[in-house]
Order: structure tokens, then sequence, then C-alpha cells
């Protein structure tokens, strides 16, 4: 396995991590993803590890949480051999406390988290996404406090906006606060957006590229053509309303030439 720094952290990672959104299978939305028990999900981080593959990454928002539980119980008795990432910020539930990325949610959220995965640190912690509610200065003093107390070690972001990640950046060195590491992008043959600005700013403020589905949701996999629309029943058939937009003449356009 190859492994590379994650940001300007030190941490080495594999060029190769695991999602674990297939896990649990809880809700409409994640059911279609997969429904991976703690028995499956063993086995195949076992295969991971093996590998050398050894970061896993989680969100809080994956199947209610049973994901980080599934992903907890299958590292039990080997946490020391995994990097663990994980996600807080979007909505789960209806509640004013339910949503956004305020201190007082990012610290309450990090516990539950900790609680789920069986562990006592968090070895890279992302919002999954911008909240403009937020104060940026409330949400690092909080990161602050969870690195500064060893609960989290590293911290990133997850589908910002150049300016948005930029702001946060130069907040974190005006106050000594942790920097965002590493920035979790969709980017793939059919969505190359990344490229244009989030790309250049992260290397020169060395932030990496953590990948969200490189496969453009499975249109990339073989399975789908000019002739061949994605199968009945299909993640891609089930949910891909609920994803980024992609241009279907450039997506066959891409899949004639792989």
């Amino acid at each position: 396995m190859e492994y590379r720094t994650l940001g300007s952290s030190g941490l080495q990672v594999p060029v190769l991590s695991f999602g674990t959104s297939t896990f649990g299978g809880k809700g409409r939305f994640f059911s279609a993803w997969g429904k991976l028990n703690a028995i499956e999900a063993r086995r195949m981080i076992d295969i991971c590890l093996d590998a050398g593959a050894n970061l896993f990454d989680s969100a809080d928002v994956y199947s209610e949480g049973a994901a980080e539980e599934i992903l907890g119980a299958a590292l039990k008795g080997r946490r020391d051999r995994a990097l663990i990432a994980t996600k807080m910020g979007l909505p789960l539930g209806d509640g004013v406390a339910d949503s956004g990325t305020s201190g007082q949610r990012i610290v309450a959220a990090v516990e539950k988290a900790l609680n789920r995965l069986q562990t006592d640190r968090i070895d890279l912690l992302q919002l999954h996404g911008f909240d403009a509610s937020a104060p940026i200065d409330e949400v690092l003093a909080a990161f602050d406090s969870l690195v500064q107390s060893g609960k989290v070690r590293h911290v990133g972001a997850s589908n910002f906006s150049g300016w948005q990640l930029m702001k946060s950046l130069a907040s974190s060195d005006k106050n000594g606060w942790p920097r965002y590491v590493s920035h979790q992008v969709h980017y793939s043959l059919v969505g190359r957006d990344y490229e244009w600005e989030l790309m250049p700013l992260a290397q020169d403020q060395g932030v990496s590229a953590m990948v969200w589905s490189p496969l453009g949701w499975g249109r990339l996999t073989g399975k789908v053509s000019r002739h061949q629309s994605a199968p009945a029943g299909s993640r891609l058939d089930t949910v891909a309303h609920w994803g980024l937009p992609v241009n279907e003449e450039k997506l066959y356009n891409v899949v004639d030439l792989l």
C-alpha cells in the first residue's frame, strides 16, 4: 500500500481509504447504499487491514449513527491498527439542536460519536458541510478545545467552497487554532469542478483531498453506457436524484473512452 502525508498534519494515510456508508442500511437513502451488519463489516475491515488500507471514513448521518456503531464494533480489540475519520454537521432531525455546527453541537456530536465508535479519540473529524449560521471562529474554537483535550487529533472539511475554506484557514492562522488538513470533495471524470479553484487552493495551503464518489455515483463502473441505463433497483437508479447532476452527453463521452 502507498501512503501519503495528510495535508500539514504529519499523519500518514493510505492512498485508498474505506467509506462506511454501506454499514447499517437505515433509512430510505442509506438502505439503497448497503445493509452490512457488524459481522459482514468486520470481514471487509479484515481485508482492508491486511492490505494496509487502514483509514476508515464514517459520519454520524450514515444510517442514523448505525455506521459508526458497526465500525466501532468491527474494530474492537484492534483500534490501534486503524485510523478513524468521521463527519458531523448535517441534520439528524427536525429539532433546533439537530443541525448546524455551533460550538455546542460540535462538542456534543463528538461525545456521541466517541461512544458509538467505542474509542477515546477520532483521528480526523470533518465538518460534513459549511454552516453559514455558525461563526467560523466559534467552530474553530470548538475544534481547538477538542484537539487540546485529546478527543480529536486533526480536523478537516467537506463540500466547502473556496472562500469558505480559505476564510477558515485564515482564522486558524490568526488565532493559532487547528487548521483543516483535508477537504473531502466530489471529484471524478464526470465531476471535475474541484480542479478550477479548490485544487490550486489546496496545493497552496497544504490541504489534502479526500475524494468522495470517484466513480460518479456508480456511473463509471462499466455498468452504465449510452445503451444501458443503471440497473433497476441499483443504488444509482434509486438515489441519483439526490446527488449532484451529471450532463449525460459528457458522461457518455467519458464512458465511451473507458
